[in-house]
């Protein structure tokens, strides 16, 4: 693939955001579409971009198409739906899936855009909008050998480590298997946290024994500023989102056959604090939220 490139993308959020500043860092053309769910993105236009009005112009504008959406829903949306992508596709034209969905949906949509003529990637991001913005972000890639080595130069110009999972779902398999840890880890720590507190134990005596022995790790440390300092900004990550992707593990898991024991009780944990009104908090703000939920316990 060649070092430049016209890269349509659908979805300026936080993650999208991010992945446009790296693209346009990289010498790349950028076309996005605009939306009210978009990051403001002056910037990017300042530095060249260019803001459509539908899914259909990015597609017939771009050499390849990025979607850096929510979810199943958002990508069957954009690609589907009267003046989406495939209105605009051209004959061996790239679409790359950097949400979050479920394999099953996956292989459905891949299957489409090749009725198309087109050929569909995912390639689920973990990291943060800070990573994606410096170009680090983690990429786990579903894609046959050869798609994969051609578009990985591309991808490095927002990912620092590019992981070729196997064919397509397979990058959204391991990123539902990777959110679920992260999240049950950040689940368990924010319910040890929570109790430490009503134990009377200071917050920074729980992180030095947990930080030294098995509770140790990136989900501790990215809510250790939380601890410290009541600062949520160490896991931009809302906690609606988080139980869309628990939720989605959920799916995943039943359509494998596979044990889903502790998936259950992590789901009813975010689902309970979402139904009480807290889906946009951050995820940090958990601990808080689990021992307010403990204070009125009888």
């Amino acid at each position: 693939m060649t070092t430049s490139l016209h890269v349509g993308l659908i979805g300026v959020g936080l993650m999208g955001h991010g992945i446009a500043t790296s693209l346009l860092r990289a010498d790349h053309r950028l076309s996005f579409l605009d939306h009210p769910g978009n990051q403001p993105s002056d910037d990017l236009i300042d530095k060249g971009a260019s803001a459509l009005t539908s899914a259909r112009e990015v597609a017939e504008t771009a050499d390849l198409v990025i979607l850096c959406v929510t979810g199943t829903p958002q990508v069957e949306s954009v690609l589907f739906d009267e003046g989406g992508v495939l209105e605009g596709l051209k004959p061996g034209q790239i679409v790359v899936d950097c949400s979050t969905a479920i394999p099953s949906s996956t292989q459905a949509i891949d299957a489409r855009v090749r009725e198309a003529g087109g050929r569909f990637v995912d390639a689920a991001m973990t990291r943060t909008p800070k990573e994606a913005a410096e170009g680090r972000l983690n990429l786990i890639v579903g894609a046959d050998q050869a798609l994969f080595d051609v578009l990985k130069p591309l991808f490095g110009a927002f990912a620092e480590h590019i992981t070729h999972g196997g064919p397509v779902g397979a990058g959204h398999t391991l990123k539902l298997l990777h959110n679920f840890v992260s999240l049950g880890f950040t689940a368990v720590l924010a319910e040890a946290s929570a109790a430490s507190r009503r134990a009377g134990i200071d917050d920074a005596v729980l992180l030095e024994v947990l930080g030294n022995g098995g509770g140790g790790g990136v989900v501790l440390e990215r809510l250790r500023p939380f601890l410290t300092d009541a600062d949520p900004s160490g896991f931009r990550f809302s906690l609606s989102n988080s139980l869309k992707d628990v939720g989605y593990y959920q799916s995943m898991s039943e359509d494998l056959g596979a044990s889903r024991q502790l998936s259950q009780a992590i789901t009813r944990l975010y689902q309970d604090i979402v139904d009480a009104g807290h889906g946009e908090r951050l995820v940090p703000e958990l601990v808080s939220l689990l021992g307010e939920s403990q204070s009125k316990q009888p």
